[in-house]
Order: structure tokens, then sequence, then C-alpha cells
């Protein structure tokens, strides 16, 4: 290997290392290794999920679902694809410190969502979109935006 490409190779490796090394610490320290659970104090393990979760401790769906039941999508592959582009995200905006407060959903989460409740809550949606025949799917949040938390 040529001198200056060796060297180039080593920086490289070095730059490499770093970067990864980087990544392992703020996985630990930020306890990433949470989000692959489905317990929902790791939503709440950044303060401005804090509401959220609040919210979601006194609402009747906690009986029922856990904070991946409603923002992730239900198989398998797609619940881990959200959840890692969300982390990232999450991540970036938390270290970045450019998040919106409060928060709000976004459109693909919120997307999520509603296909979320539409599968929980088939009977009574099919009841409610036949009548109106309508192309365009209702938006349960339009009337529902608290029930989750």
């Amino acid at each position: 290997m040529h001198f200056t490409t060796r060297r180039l190779f080593l920086a490289f490796a070095a730059g490499c290392g770093v970067f990864l090394g980087f990544a392992v610490y703020t996985f630990v320290y930020a306890r990433g290794y949470s989000y692959l659970t489905d317990d929902p104090r790791a939503c709440a393990n950044c303060h401005v999920m804090n509401d959220q979760y609040a919210g979601w401790v006194k609402a009747p769906h906690r009986s029922v679902a856990v904070c991946n039941d409603c923002h992730t999508p239900a198989n398998l592959v797609g619940k881990y694809a959200v959840k890692a582009k969300n982390g990232f995200w999450h991540s970036y905006y938390f270290t970045t410190q450019t998040f919106h407060e409060p928060i709000a959903i976004t459109n693909s989460a919120r997307a999520v969502a509603l296909d979320n409740c539409r599968r929980c809550h088939e009977p009574v949606v099919t009841a409610i979109d036949g009548p109106h025949n309508n192309t365009k799917r209702l938006d349960c949040l339009r009337c529902h935006q608290g029930v989750g938390h």
C-alpha cells in the first residue's frame, strides 16, 4: 500500500472508530435499548414526552394498548422501521435542541396512528364509513385527538 493511501485508510478507520464509539456511548447513555421493547416508560425517557406518558397513564387505552400499539405499524418489519426512523429523528432533534414544544405528531406518524385506530376499532369505523360513502377516509383524530393520551 502506498504511504499516502495507507495514511488515508488509517485516518478513515480512526474516524469510523470515533463515530462508532460516540454512537455506542450515546445509545447506552440515552437508554436506546429501551426503545426496542414495548414498555411505555421508554417513551418517557425524554422529558418532552412526559405529558403524553402521564396522559396515557390516566387514559382508558392504558388497559388495552401501549405506545407501540398506536404509534407503530402492526407488522414486525414496519414496527421496527418506524421505531428506527422515529428514534433517529427524536435523537437528532433532542440532541440539537431543535424540537418544537409542545411536540406535535408528524403526518407520517399520524397516518400510522389512524391506521391503528381503524384496525382496532374496525366494526365502529365500518359502521361510520358506510353511511358516509366517502372515498376519503374519515380522520378519527379530528374528534378524538386526546383519546390515547
